[in-house]
């Protein structure tokens, strides 16, 4: 895969705190105490990611008691369809964030905001097409993923909300993703606090209709009858488009008010307009990154059609057990996202020396992070696990061994988001492509059915460690054998294509 890339510009004058301007510039990750950085900017991503985890099991809680199971079925069906969505959406942004750090350590900052308003007009763009046509492609999706008659108008109604408020989801991450690649980590945190706190507190009264608000059913669903009260499965989705609406305003207000450098102005905001010079780079590195996320997703389907058949209470343990690594997996997360942003900045400024220390801080912070974090949820996981399953489930025995034999294994699993997070900076995307697949497939589905004869269920919990181990052997491998980072770092000053 290779990417056309023009010689940073000469530093222009540029707005206050700005790249390019005197004085200490906002966001430079470039300078500074390396850990110091990384922990300041990885900790407001990592409030952001469990905000954002938070806020998804409140809203289940609220739709779940307030109108039922059949209402809870048709947000996690409406919901695979989003997350798949958004998953390629994650890839072009991320793209977008690699390019603006580079530029923005290069100190172009109109090249960085060229990037940024490439990105952000082109994923906009996107996702009001597919709104559009989700709206009314949204009975046959359902269809096609079997959803059960019984939630079908509710997960329909739902669904429909949730494709008109994708524009606004989409310019959020844009924007967030967009300011943590200029090194802007906090206002992207205040976007999300403002969004989660809208979308908890309006969620019951949008669903119930209480005070002014109307409690909003199934309006406009093709699955509509008169038998079905109107409950309000889309005052839930409306909830969350309004408290999208309210993040993107915040977001944009903050740009422009504290003059931000990726703020568009003018005859800058024609960037919106996507130039295809751009695009050959978010489109062609983004989607194997958002393919990442597919794979993720298309694992995890596998893995829930394995546990299923092996009765309801392990199916239960193991959906508790993934509501504690939802949580585990988040320093791994918000050091990678800030190990990448460091990592563009540095090659820009041609400091790739900078480059390497900082993939070494992270591997070890995360390490630190993930290890206690990991302690603590074995150490406590009879009250933990009882949170989601109540305290004399059958399946709470089943959950404890699964975590006792799972959780060391995150750790390795993170040792591989922190140095591909350095790679994607370089622009080696299809690399960590393959060897998520690779540890997936071959390897966990391999152990799976390799094993399974003589270890029974256990194979499955056991494939974990055999998926992360290879994945983490096949990454440093890559990592210290690969040229992608000579490859990279000079076509970047003198303008060439690189290798992956």
């Amino acid at each position: 895969m290779t990417e056309a890339l023009t010689e940073p510009a000469a530093p222009q004058p540029a707005a206050p705190g700005a790249p390019g301007a005197g004085g200490p510039r906002r966001g430079d990750l470039t300078q500074g105490p390396i850990l110091r950085t990384l922990l300041l900017f990885s900790i407001p991503t990592l409030i952001s990611n469990l905000l954002q985890t938070l806020n998804g099991s409140i809203n289940a809680m609220w739709v779940g008691r307030l109108i039922g199971e059949s209402a809870l079925a048709a947000t996690a069906n409406a919901n695979v369809i989003t997350f798949l969505l958004f998953s390629a959406v994650f890839g072009f942004g991320m793209a977008t964030t690699v390019k603006v750090g580079q530029h923005f350590g290069a100190r172009n900052v109109d090249a960085a905001r060229r990037t940024f308003g490439a990105g952000t007009g082109f994923c906009t763009l996107v996702s009001l097409a597919v709104a559009i046509a989700g709206w009314f492609a949204s009975p046959t999706l359902l269809r096609l993923m079997a959803t059960p008659g019984g939630s079908m108008a509710e997960a329909d109604a739902y669904l429909r909300v949730i494709f008109l408020s994708l524009p606004f989801g989409t310019a959020t991450m844009m924007l967030s993703m967009g300011l943590r690649g200029a090194g802007d980590a906090r206002t992207p945190l205040y976007a999300m606090i403002l969004t989660v706190a809208i979308d908890v507190a309006f969620n019951p009264l949008l669903i119930r209709g209480i005070g002014p608000f109307p409690a909003l059913g199934v309006f406009g669903s093709a699955f509509s009858t008169a038998h079905i009260p109107p409950l309000g499965i889309a005052g839930s989705a409306l909830s969350t488009a309004l408290a999208n609406i309210a993040g993107v305003l915040l977001l944009v207000w903050v740009l422009y008010r504290k003059d931000l450098p990726l703020r568009l102005r003018g005859a800058e905001l024609r960037y919106l307009r996507p130039a295809w010079d751009e695009l050959g780079y978010i489109i062609g590195k983004g989607l194997p990154m958002g393919a990442q996320m597919l794979l993720i997703a298309a694992a995890q389907l596998v893995m829930v059609g394995l546990v299923n058949r092996e009765g309801m209470d392990t199916t239960a343990a193991y959906g508790a057990s993934m509501q504690l690594w939802n949580y585990l997996q988040m320093p791994a997360f918000a050091i990678g996202s800030a190990v990448s942003a460091m990592v563009a900045q540095a090659i820009g400024a041609d400091n790739h020396r900078r480059a390497g220390a900082v993939t070494l801080f992270g591997v070890t912070t995360n390490l630190v992070m993930t290890g206690v974090l990991g302690l603590l949820i074995v150490t406590f996981d009879r009250p933990l696990l009882a949170i989601f399953l109540g305290h004399d489930s059958p399946a709470i025995p089943i959950a404890r061994h699964i975590q006792l034999i799972c959780t060391w294994s995150f750790m390795l699993s993170g040792v591989m988001m922190v140095m591909t997070g350095t790679m994607r900076a370089y622009g080696a995307v299809v690399v960590p492509l393959l060897i998520l697949f690779v540890s997936f497939y071959p390897a966990r589905m391999g152990f799976y059915f390799g094993t399974y004869h003589w270890l029974g269920s256990e194979a499955l919990w056991w494939s974990y460690p055999a998926s992360s181990s290879v994945a983490l052997v096949l990454t440093v491998w890559a990592y210290t054998q690969g040229n992608w980072r000579h490859n990279r770092g000079s076509a970047y000053r003198a303008g060439g294509p690189p290798a992956d």
